[in-house]
């Protein structure tokens, strides 16, 4: 008996041009003998056929080999919230701007099927944030982050008074608009808009990025994955906070209320379709300005000095 083959394919069904692609990427899965499975809400909006139909999202990455996910970054996360749970790989096509965790480009579709019908794909494992929130010495919400955990004030007009611990040990307090804490995933992404460095996905670390803080001493700090972070409300400042985690799971914070943030025990796992480094991931997402570069790489490539155009 052949082996069935499942892939699940998440899409930004808001989008018109997310829909098309939807349906050419289930025809070239479809064509190559492989299942499509679609979450509910999206299966009545793409109308497809054939197709494996998830009515219960929390199950829909269960004995599926890879989610194929359509959209930007925002739709990867999603995509990153099924898999999670069940290790399934992820893999993005960019329908977005920068679109950072996704493999290819919406261009590359035709391709990237193919290595998914291959199995010529490999998997990097991506460390995830685990995050506490606790009041009164009681755990009032608990989640998880890809890229980040930002704590930012809830009111435009007041600023956010924090007391910030590393492994214990006071480190500094601040007022300020707030505080994100980033993987090296999302050093990318709001922490790198905040002023953070940008770390390579291969170091294992955790950053810290004040926005806006009054204060002298308020540069990012990487610290070691290993480390506990804890943001707290102090209990004196008049007003609240909200914490967001990848922009997608959100819960108010009142003064005196402490965020304890630490490397989580499940990463993600994310499908690459390309061997290139990092390095030039950066430069092509950013548009780098490299023209004319002559390292050491390129002059073993072009010895006799030619500069191709």
């Amino acid at each position: 008996m052949a082996e069935l083959r499942r892939v699940l394919l998440v899409t930004h069904t808001g989008r018109e041009q997310a829909v098309g692609v939807a349906r050419e990427a289930h025809r070239l899965l479809t064509d190559a003998g492989l299942l499509v499975r679609l979450l509910a809400n999206e299966a009545d909006d793409l109308k497809l056929e054939p197709v494996e139909i998830a009515v219960d999202p929390d199950k829909a990455a269960l004995d599926v080999e890879l989610i194929i996910v359509l959209g930007g970054d925002g739709s990867i996360l999603r995509g990153a919230e099924l898999a999670r749970p069940h290790g399934t790989p992820v893999l993005g096509v960019n329908l977005g701007h920068v679109g950072f965790l996704a493999e290819a480009e919406v261009d590359d579709l035709e391709r990237i099927v193919q290595v998914v019908v291959d199995r010529s794909y490999t998997v990097e494992e991506r460390m995830t944030l685990a995050v506490d929130v606790r009041h009164d010495d009681e755990l009032i919400f608990e989640t998880w982050a890809l890229n980040e955990a930002s704590i930012e004030k809830a009111a435009r007009e007041k600023m956010l008074e924090v007391l910030v611990e590393v492994d214990d040990r006071p480190l500094s307090r601040w007022g300020c608009d707030g505080v994100v804490v980033a993987t090296p995933t999302g050093s990318t992404a709001y922490a790198f808009s905040a002023g953070g460095p940008i770390v390579w996905p291969e170091v294992e670390a955790i950053v810290l990025v004040p926005v806006s803080a009054h204060a002298l001493f308020s540069r990012p700090i990487v610290v070691a994955p290993s480390s506990r972070l804890s943001i707290e409300l102090v209990p004196s400042w008049n007003g609240r906070g909200v914490l967001w985690c990848d922009g997608r799971r959100m819960v108010e914070v009142p003064p005196g209320a402490e965020i304890v943030v630490r490397r989580g025990a499940r990463p993600v796992r994310l499908a690459r379709a390309h061997k290139a480094p990092f390095t030039d991931r950066l430069v092509a997402k950013f548009d780098l300005p490299v023209l004319g570069w002559r390292g050491a790489a390129e002059r073993k490539r072009n010895p006799n000095g030619q500069q191709e155009t």
